[in-house]
C-alpha cells in the first residue's frame, strides 16, 4: 500500500468535500446571493491551497533537519573509527 503524504491528502480530502458541498447545497440556498456563494467557495479554495503550501513547507523542513541529524551522526561515526 502506497504511503501518501499529508501535505496531499489533507487538502485533497478537504477539495473533494468543498466541491461536494458546493455543489450539493449552493444550488438550494437561495437565502444569500450568488456573489457571495461563489466568494465562500473562493474563499475555501484558498484557505485548502494555504494550507497544502504550510503542510508541504513543514514536511520540507522535517526531511531536512532528518537529513541534517544523518549526516552529523555518520560524521560522528566516522571520527570515532
Amino acid at each position: 500500500m502506497r504511503r501518501y503524504k499529508k501535505s496531499v491528502l489533507l487538502p485533497l480530502i478537504l477539495f473533494l468535500y468543498t466541491t461536494v458541498m458546493a455543489v450539493y447545497f449552493l444550488p438550494r440556498n437561495s437565502e444569500i446571493s450568488s456573489t457571495e456563494k461563489w466568494l465562500t467557495v473562493a474563499g475555501s479554495y484558498v484557505i485548502i491551497a494555504l494550507l497544502w503550501f504550510v503542510l508541504r513547507k513543514k514536511e520540507q523542513l522535517a526531511e531536512r533537519r532528518d537529513n541534517e541529524l544523518k549526516r552529523l551522526e555518520k560524521e560522528k561515526l566516522e571520527k570515532e573509527k
